[in-house]
């Protein structure tokens, strides 16, 4: 039994389809009865109810599993709490196996959820447990948030420069890297970068796309600024928000760039492009 917690979002519901592609038993955390449904049509075969704050609903959900996959929220200020807790009702349950979603280069301070994951790998080293740390880049699924603009204006709009340097990688292939580590061996111990293409511009990601969908795709920048505030008028948080903008201005500077090389190698093919990615966005 491998329990996937965090299981609700995109990361989770990836994950839960990978490892139920490989006939692996999956139980899977949510924070609401509601989601059960869905994770269960994706295959899930247990559904535990609870919040990373119930320690209760915690050990529950940990007893009889072999494995733990543990997803954070998404920018969450409770990344450390969090682990500390899945942790602990693991290590109760004599879970041996923790596979922890990370992220690309945690050790970048500028950007503080990513400094939190670094926080939370380094306390992992100290639990004994056979621990993997999967860090992968940014998806490739993230342009369907300017998939709108991209569609019916022929625009990439992103808040940081159109020379801005990133290295991506397709969700999918996060995912059936996540199952192979949780149902093969000779993982344990090891910190695995996942990355799906080289550094790309996103003048190069606009024309990748525009060649895809038959049409010229350009970007179109906008401010830090500005983006905060049109956020904040759509009603996100205060910690999202000003998360998410020291994280743009990280990139505007410095870009975020990683290698393909090990991603290839635990898949045994090469990490799909932002073409194929593309391919199959239009069938959406």
């Amino acid at each position: 039994m491998i329990l996937v917690t965090g299981a609700a979002g995109k990361t989770g519901n990836a994950v839960v389809r990978a490892l139920a592609a490989k006939r692996a038993t999956v139980r899977v955390l949510v924070r609401r009865p509601q989601q059960a449904p869905a994770l269960a049509a994706l295959g899930a075969a247990e559904v535990s109810v609870g919040s990373f704050d119930d320690p209760g609903a915690l050990r529950q959900a940990a007893t009889g599993a072999s494995a733990v996959y543990h997803i954070c929220p998404n920018v969450s200020r409770d990344e450390m709490h969090f682990a500390l807790a899945i942790a602990a009702a693991a290590a109760a349950n004599n879970v041996k196996r923790f596979v922890y979603h990370s992220v690309l280069h945690p050790q970048i301070e500028a950007m503080p959820h990513h400094w939190q994951k670094l926080q939370v790998e380094q306390m992992l080293f100290t639990t004994g447990f056979d621990l993997t740390i999967l860090q992968p880049a940014a998806y490739m699924q993230n342009i369907f948030g300017a998939w709108r603009g991209i569609v019916e204006d022929g625009v990439l709009r992103i808040p940081y420069p159109a020379e801005t340097r990133l290295s991506l990688v397709d969700l999918d292939d996060v995912a059936e890297a996540a199952a192979l580590v949780l149902t093969n061996g000779g993982h344990g111990g090891a910190t695995y970068e996942l990355v799906g293409t080289p550094p790309l511009s996103q003048s190069e990601v606009a024309a990748m796309i525009g060649v895809e969908l038959g049409k010229t795709v350009r970007v179109e920048v906008e401010s830090v600024e500005a983006w905060e505030a049109r956020v904040r008028a759509a009603g996100m948080g205060e910690h999202e928000r000003v998360t998410l903008a020291a994280m743009f201005r990280y990139y505007s500077e410095h870009g975020l760039v990683g290698n393909p090389n090990t991603l290839g190698w635990l898949l045994g093919r090469a990490p799909s492009a932002i073409a194929r990615f593309i391919s199959r966005a239009k069938l959406r």
